[in-house]
């Protein structure tokens, strides 16, 4: 059985070294899809449930929403990338470090691990950059 629950943030980044406008500092509203998977839960007030959708949101707000929305995410071994997001530190803005480009697929894959250090079930992650597109993780 597996249950899906949609979330929202708004962050900004920059693709250095694209070939096309992606090389500026942009932003985006980004749409997230956390998929869990897991058998039932027999007895008990969540009886009937693979998880409780609040005990989903309180986790991904924390483990994702939370550090993402509104920050300037970057690459961190990307200096140009690194020396905005301490210019931005500096004027006690917020950022995230990422170890990747700042991809659809890389958020996605990133998300996947952060959830997935948790211990939470999870078994998919589709992240919409816009929406017309989007990248989407499976794990194991």
């Amino acid at each position: 059985m597996k249950i899906t629950k949609i979330f929202t943030f708004d962050a900004a980044h920059m693709l250095d070294g694209h070939d096309s406008k992606c090389q500026n500092l942009h932003g985006h509203t980004y749409s997230l899809e956390i998929t869990v998977s897991g058998g039932l839960i027999c007895g008990g007030a969540k009886d009937g449930m693979v998880m409780d959708f609040s005990d989903l949101k309180n986790m991904v707000r924390q483990v994702v929403i939370e550090p993402f929305d509104h920050a300037f995410l970057y690459d961190g071994g990307n200096g140009r990338e690194s020396r905005i997001a301490a210019l931005l530190e500096s004027w006690d803005m917020k950022t995230l470090r990422l170890n990747r480009r700042t991809t659809a697929e890389n958020l996605a894959a990133d998300i996947y691990g952060r959830l997935k250090n948790t211990g939470l079930a999870v078994c998919r992650v589709k992240l919409w950059e816009t929406p017309a597109s989007c990248a989407e993780y499976e794990g194991d």
